[in-house]
Order: C-alpha cells, then sequence, then structure tokens
C-alpha cells in the first residue's frame, strides 16, 4: 500500500495539523510526501492550460506536468493535511488540484458523457486543526468530498481538532480528541 501524503501545513513544523498528520502517519510504510509549502506550485494560466491540452490531445503523458496527477492517480491512500484557512484550507491546496485533476489520469470521460473517476485509492483521510469551532462549515472537506467522488475515491474521513486560539480551551484535550479519532479510522 502506498499512502500519499499531501502537506498543505504552510507553517511548516508549528503547525499543530502536521502533528496530527506526522502521528497518524507514524508506522505506516512507504508513505510519499508532497509538502505544497515546499514546491511552489503556481496556479494554472491560460499558457499552461493550451500546453497540457495539446499533450492531452496527443496522448503525451510523460511530460512532467502530469507527475504531480500520476502520483496521485496511482496512490492507494491519501492523507491530506490542512489548516483551516478562511472557510477552507491554504490556496496552495487547490493549486495542487488543479495539477492533479488531469483528463484520462484521474478521471475521463465515458461515451455517454459521464465523468468517471479512475484514481487507485481508496479512501481520503482530510486532517484538519481550527482557531475557533467551525460547525458543519468546512467548506474545504466539502471541496475534497467533491474532488474524491469526481476521482472515483469511495470513501473519504475527516478529523478536526477545534477550538485551538481560543482563550480559556484547553487545546491539548481538544488535540487528544482528534488523535483519539484518528486512531479509530485503522
Amino acid at each position: 500500500m502506498t499512502p500519499l501524503f499531501v502537506n498543505a501545513c504552510m507553517r511548516g513544523e508549528q503547525s499543530r495539523t502536521l502533528e496530527l498528520c506526522r502521528e497518524y502517519l507514524e508506522g505506516k510504510e512507504n508513505v510519499v510526501e508532497v509538502n505544497l509549502a515546499e514546491m511552489g506550485l503556481k496556479p494554472f494560466d491560460a499558457g499552461m492550460v493550451a500546453y497540457r491540452t495539446q499533450l492531452q490531445k496527443a496522448g503525451v503523458f510523460d511530460d512532467p506536468i502530469f507527475d504531480l496527477s500520476q502520483q496521485f492517480a496511482k496512490a492507494d491512500e491519501i492523507v491530506i493535511g490542512a489548516p483551516y484557512w478562511d472557510l477552507s484550507f491554504p490556496a496552495a491546496l487547490k493549486v495542487y488540484m488543479e495539477h492533479v485533476s488531469v483528463c484520462d489520469i484521474a478521471f475521463h470521460y465515458t461515451e455517454d458523457a459521464r465523468c468517471e473517476g479512475i484514481c487507485r485509492a481508496r479512501r481520503i483521510t482530510y486532517i484538519t486543526t481550527c482557531g475557533g469551532f467551525v460547525e458543519g462549515a468546512n467548506f474545504g472537506y466539502e471541496y475534497v468530498c467533491g474532488i474524491a467522488k469526481m476521482f472515483g475515491i469511495p470513501e473519504t474521513r475527516f478529523v478536526a481538532a477545534e477550538g485551538l486560539d481560543i482563550v480559556g480551551v484547553d487545546v491539548e484535550a481538544q488535540l487528544d480528541k482528534a488523535r483519539a479519532q484518528l486512531a479509530r479510522l485503522d
């Protein structure tokens, strides 16, 4: 089993989300990490879209522009670590998903024009931390659920430690609740 860890923890080692992710991944073998803070991916512009489309139409998928998509599509499990920012997640994760979302690698269209996912992963585990209490408004996780469906990944799981920046909240107790949830996942 090859787990892919999509690290969108932009604060690096200072990140509580990263701390939870590392604990969850401890003991898993062959973890491949994609560190979005270090990658500096650019959002697709007109030139990049035209170039990628030209290669897709020619059936040429060995160009580096497809590397992230191929890596994602071949992973057996996806773990996404992303702090809760502005009702969702850091923009770097959306940019990464632009690079991953490639027709004929992550999904394709059937003869009757239905989108069908072709990724190998059986699940995405989304781990986050929040300064406040989200109360069901985590649009980042909702986006990930939509992407999972589009890519043919049948299961999504969500774990959050919330209220971490509220004065008077027991931060360690909140992190421990999330740890307990993570421990029950596998």
